[in-house]
């Protein structure tokens, strides 16, 4: 099996579990990247508690559901998006949210992987990873 976008199915899989209503979902395999991504979520609050479990080939993320996504994936192609773009949120991005408050786009910028909100803050672009509402 040849996994071409390892974020793009990791995010495919909670989407999955929380779809069919269970309580964790098992993440392979691991990345730094899935990890900060999963760090962001968590902090937005969509989902619970997240572990590294190390197997002895690429590693797992154990990850604690909430029930509280309604839909989650990735942005692709990923393109990148300036401070001003963010500010003003172009039409072609609202697709990914549900509402102007409503939801998070996930976004890596040069000062590490964070929500649109925390980059609006920080006054910095990046490049769009994925979206969650």
């Amino acid at each position: 099996m040849v996994m071409l976008d390892t974020l793009a199915n990791a995010l495919a899989t909670i989407k999955n579990c929380e779809w069919r209503g269970k309580r964790e979902a098992i993440i392979t395999p691991a990345s730094k990247l899935i990890a900060e991504v999963l760090r962001v979520i968590q902090k937005e609050g969509y989902i619970g508690e997240f572990e590294y479990i190390d197997d002895g080939r690429w590693g797992k993320f154990r990850v604690q559901l909430l029930g509280r996504i309604n839909d989650i994936g990735a942005i692709k192609p990923r393109t990148s998006i300036t401070y001003r773009e963010l500010v003003k949120l172009p039409e072609h991005l609202k697709k990914y949210l549900a509402s102007r408050d409503i939801g998070i786009l996930i976004i890596s910028t040069s000062q590490g992987v964070m929500s649109h909100k925390e980059a609006i803050k920080r006054r910095t672009g990046g490049i769009l990873l994925a979206y969650v509402y």
